[in-house]
């Protein structure tokens, strides 16, 4: 069924059968669930903090959880050591939270990171997100080697084979069952005529089925984004969820926009943090409103919340949209 706010959402099993995968049925995550009910969900983000102590990782962690739908756990963010990923998204399950589990391509092969994807299956974590990572140079060990053995495609099709197949690249089987829901990335962007979203098709071809996105605080953008998805048949393959954030100062606002790639931040909106009394509460009426306006766009399937320097509004946000978004799936 169509119509104002539809999405579409691929069936449970979304199998490339030119690739010779066959037909496996698996248990679907939690997320996956709700986006194949359609409703709207809200994904948050914690770093893991610098430390060997659990108790810090679950400080951030925990006032998330009953409010967002799942928690990405991100993977050596800004190219700076942290609390390993998988060992952080591993003490959420513990804790009754669905995590979403960042793979970086930047610091380890093939074999690495296929040990970790073992080593995520096994401790319960299911919904992963392939990236490239941010390059040393960008982080505080700029002498760093970066890796890139594995480009985010390639570790997208080796998460599928090893979910549909039950074996790794070279073809040894794996015993057991990595039930994965597999994401990746994009930047929503104001498309020019004749654009088409071939970078996206490449990664539903490789086994993307659900897309996170870089920040876009412009829900015209967004909706002119989306429409043209549609147009390719994109939306009927994956969800896709918008990235938002609350603004701390309109100084903050204006970094993102010229730090982070791919981020839109309008002049409206760091206008309109300039004249707040209170910046940081202004920011997160603001995007309370981003949940309200990208729930109204046909195909979102929601949002995905990064607060730079600012964890601690995310709960508070979650809460004032879901007692109003009627779209808003329960936890």
């Amino acid at each position: 069924m169509r119509g104002k706010g539809a999405v579409t959402i691929f069936p449970i099993v979304a199998l490339a059968t030119s690739t010779g995968f066959c037909d496996v049925n698996y248990m679907p995550t939690t997320l996956q669930d709700k986006l194949r009910a359609r409703r709207f969900v809200i994904t948050a983000e914690v770093t893991p903090p610098v430390t060997v102590d659990r108790a810090e990782l679950l400080a951030k962690a925990l006032p998330l959880k009953g409010l967002a739908d799942c928690v990405n756990i991100t993977d050596s963010a800004g190219a700076r050591p942290h609390l390993g990923a998988v060992s952080a998204a591993a003490m959420l399950v513990e804790q009754g939270m669905e995590p979403i589990l960042q793979f970086t391509c930047r610091d380890r092969n093939r074999i690495a990171l296929q040990s970790d994807l073992l080593s995520a299956a096994a401790s319960g974590v299911r919904n992963l997100l392939m990236l490239r990572g941010d390059d040393p140079s960008a982080g505080d060990q700029p002498d760093a080697v970066p890796v890139f053995d594995l480009d985010p495609r390639s570790l997208l099709d080796t998460a599928r084979r090893l979910r549909d197949r039950g074996e790794l690249p070279t073809g040894k089987k794996v015993t057991g069952h990595a039930d994965f829901f597999i994401g990746s990335a994009d930047n929503p962007i104001d498309p020019p005529p004749g654009w088409r979203p071939s970078g996206l098709q490449a990664k539903i071809d490789a086994g993307a089925q659900f897309v996170q996105t870089q920040f876009c605080m412009d829900a015209g953008v967004v909706r002119r984004y989306m429409a043209r998805l549609a147009e390719h048949g994109i939306t009927d393959k994956l969800s896709i969820l918008i990235g938002i954030v609350p603004p701390r100062s309109a100084k903050s606002a204006r970094w993102i926009r010229e730090k982070l790639f791919g981020a839109v931040i309008p002049d409206a909106l760091i206008a309109r943090m300039e004249r707040a009394s209170d910046p940081a509460a202004e920011g997160s009426r603001i995007c309370v409103e981003m949940v309200h306006e990208l729930s109204d766009v046909p195909h979102v399937a929601g949002v995905h919340i990064m607060a730079p320097g600012n964890d601690a509004a995310v709960p508070g946000i979650i809460k004032v949209a879901r007692e109003s978004v009627k779209r808003l799936a329960a936890v």
